[in-house]
């Protein structure tokens, strides 16, 4: 194995989590301002620059506060969707005994 795919494969098993993303993506900021071409910049922070596109799709200008607020929504966002599941099938078990209960003419 060429030195090259040891280290695309050592780079595409990392995980990092958004606050990594996001100082990476800080990191390459400095780079491109610095002169650096997004490939370079990439090549240095360690990421491909398809991860580095994702991330800036992703996280846009956020900063860490932002960060945790659009966490703080996602959390809530899918306790409301639990809530919404328990309260239809709720609905469905009441409107199928009503229909047992209704007597038949």
């Amino acid at each position: 194995m060429t030195r090259w795919s040891q280290e695309v494969l050592r780079v595409a098993r990392k995980r990092y989590s958004d606050e990594d993303a996001l100082k990476v993506l800080r990191e390459i900021d400095v780079h491109l301002h610095d002169g650096l071409d997004v490939v370079s910049s990439c090549r240095k922070a360690g990421i491909s620059d398809k991860t580095y596109y994702y991330w800036r799709k992703k996280f846009g200008g956020m900063g860490r506060s932002q960060l945790s607020e659009m966490r703080a929504l996602r959390k809530e966002n899918e306790r409301l969707k639990k809530i919404l599941t328990e309260l239809q099938l709720d609905k469905l078990i009441l409107n199928e005994s009503l229909d047992y209960l209704k007597p038949k003419v």
